[in-house]
């Protein structure tokens, strides 16, 4: 496996919430959640440091949104996002990087190698 596996998109009513899931690959470094819209482009949302465990929040979702590791296999990554409105509504990518860069992580396209193929998440009001 070299690509990042998304699950767990779908439907949710404004104020609910949803987990994403990402199965990354052994020797991942960073593992970072993006969302994009047909009219946004790819957004960063939330990230982690697979071997430091920091994280990373874009503004837009920081209080709403928990990225977290697997206990049992630490590169798989959860997303928990929370208080959902309409405008969380988009495409989720999984991303990761094997490549090492000090233990940081960001939320920049350029900082990732490998993407996922993507997940739908759709918010109603």
């Amino acid at each position: 496996q070299v690509r990042p596996v998304e699950s767990g998109g779908g439907s949710a009513q404004t104020g609910g919430s949803l987990t994403l899931s990402c199965a990354a690959s052994t020797g991942a470094y960073c593992v970072a959640w993006f969302r994009e819209t047909p009219i946004n482009r790819r957004e960063g949302v939330a990230a982690i440091s697979i071997d430091k465990g920091g994280k990373y929040y874009a503004d837009s979702v920081r209080g709403r949104v928990i990225i977290s590791r697997g206990a049992d296999k630490e590169t798989d990554v959860y997303l928990h996002m929370t208080t959902l409105n309409p405008e969380d509504t988009a495409v989720y990518y999984c991303a990761q990087t094997r490549l090492w860069r000090g233990g940081r992580c960001a939320l920049t396209t350029n900082w990732y190698d490998e993407w996922g193929r993507g997940t739908q998440v759709t918010v109603s009001s």
